[in-house]
């Protein structure tokens, strides 16, 4: 890699509703690599069907989709960049249903608790298909020339659901101790390192803190960072090259992407879900009431001084733990911050997603001298709430001389056209 900067996860609704990729997947990739990180982690990527989070994303369950990846990595290569694909399963936490499965897969028959959408708890073979599934999709991405892949542990999807004590209730061999909470991802991880061989690299995002009832505190915490610590041992163990640390057991979370709660961005955007979860419609109306969406926001919102660098402490506990390179992530778009958690031995790379939509240059900032964007990312999460129905990009008008400059900046990830 040129540097230890990642862009990371993040993405807009650019696919096939059925998981193909599009010209428009591959701008958005290009444009980071062309901006000079070292290394471009792929948005959410479906395994498996019945655990596409939401339509519109490209997946990797299908081995016609391998040309498509493999024409992306050959673009993001020419601009000097690696490509990591971020491999996933939903679970029961998704953002849209879709039109094909009802229920998703999950620990536990319970409802998701924040929008409520429907669950079905995994049998023992369902589980072992979710593995191969896992490993079939590693297979295609090195076979697509791809640099490697990230087993996504955290943030309130699949495998969260079975690692977090507040989540997963099962009374089998994969509930109960940690150990048996964790077998589900240690499987994947063994699986996935047999497919695909000792030289091809392997990574997992994790959830160290998982703060379950920050937003609802009718729930449980959830895992804490001793817990984390212990999985993350095993996973270098099962064959991980290294760990990337996240924070909560949901998405989104106030820990992850922490800072604001945009409630107008919200309205605009959550009716979408309204047919899909049992409790989007309440949510939706706590949304717009006065003083009640107050309560929640001021529950949810960090300043935006509290949120660069918020996971280092975890981080270091985790680098500390294990043997492996450790990254992390958590809103960093000051040079110098960056500069001393990797000297500091806090973490060895860090990944940053909202800062580079809102300056896609912000390395070459970095590179003439500015220490901090002259228009930082201010964290208010409008991207966020507006990427279910809207391009993604900075919504923040206060960052632009005009909104239509701010427009113009969203629409330019449609540019080249297909054809």
């Amino acid at each position: 890699m040129a540097n230890r900067v990642f862009r990371s996860s993040v993405s807009g609704r650019f696919d096939g509703y059925e998981g193909s990729g599009t010209q428009t997947r591959i701008n958005w990739e290009v444009r980071f690599a062309r901006a000079g990180v070292g290394a471009i982690i792929s948005s959410w990527c479906g395994v498996d069907r019945r655990g596409y989070i939401v339509p519109g994303y490209a997946g990797i369950d299908r081995d016609n989709q391998v040309p498509f990846w493999r024409e992306l990595a050959r673009r993001v290569h020419e601009s000097g960049s690696k490509y990591i694909l971020q491999l996933a399963h939903g679970g029961r936490q998704r953002d849209i249903g879709g039109i094909e499965f009802r229920a998703g897969l999950s620990s536990t028959g319970k409802r998701d608790p924040l929008n409520g959408f429907p669950a079905e708890q995994a049998s023992p073979e369902q589980l072992a298909a979710v593995v191969r599934a896992f490993a079939d999709g590693a297979a295609r991405a090195r076979d697509a020339g791809l640099d490697g892949i990230e087993i996504h542990g955290a943030n309130g999807y699949l495998f969260t659901q079975f690692l977090s004590s507040a989540t997963n209730e099962r009374r089998d061999e994969y509930g109960g101790p940690l150990e048996n909470r964790a077998r589900l991802l240690l499987d994947t991880v063994r699986a996935v390192r047999q497919r695909v061989g000792e030289d091809f690299h392997v990574q997992v995002k994790i959830s160290v803190t998982e703060r379950g009832n920050a937003f609802l505190p009718w729930l449980r915490r959830g895992n804490t960072v001793e817990d984390s610590t212990r999985v993350c041992r095993w996973l270098e163990e099962a064959g991980a090259d290294a760990i990337h640390v996240s924070a909560g057991n949901t998405f989104p979370h106030p820990l992850n992407p922490a800072g604001g709660l945009p409630l107008k961005e919200v309205w605009k955007n959550y009716d979408g879900l309204i047919s899909s979860g049992s409790t989007v419609f309440r949510n939706y109306l706590l949304y717009r009431t006065p003083l009640v969406n107050r309560i929640m926001q001021w529950r949810w919102e960090r300043p935006a001084g509290e949120v660069e660098g918020a996971n280092l402490v975890d981080s270091r506990a985790i680098k500390q733990a294990v043997s492996i390179p450790v990254l992390c992530t958590g809103g960093f778009q000051t040079a110098s911050v960056v500069r001393a958690a990797i000297e500091g031995g806090d973490c060895d790379a860090v990944t940053i997603a909202r800062p580079l939509i809102a300056n896609p240059d912000l390395l070459e900032l970095w590179r003439t001298g500015h220490d901090r964007p002259p228009r930082p990312c201010s964290y208010c999460n409008k991207c966020l709430f507006n990427l279910l129905e809207s391009p993604l990009g900075c919504y923040d008008e206060r960052r632009y001389g005009s909104r239509e400059e701010m427009l113009e900046e969203i629409y330019a990830v449609f540019d080249p056209p297909p054809f």
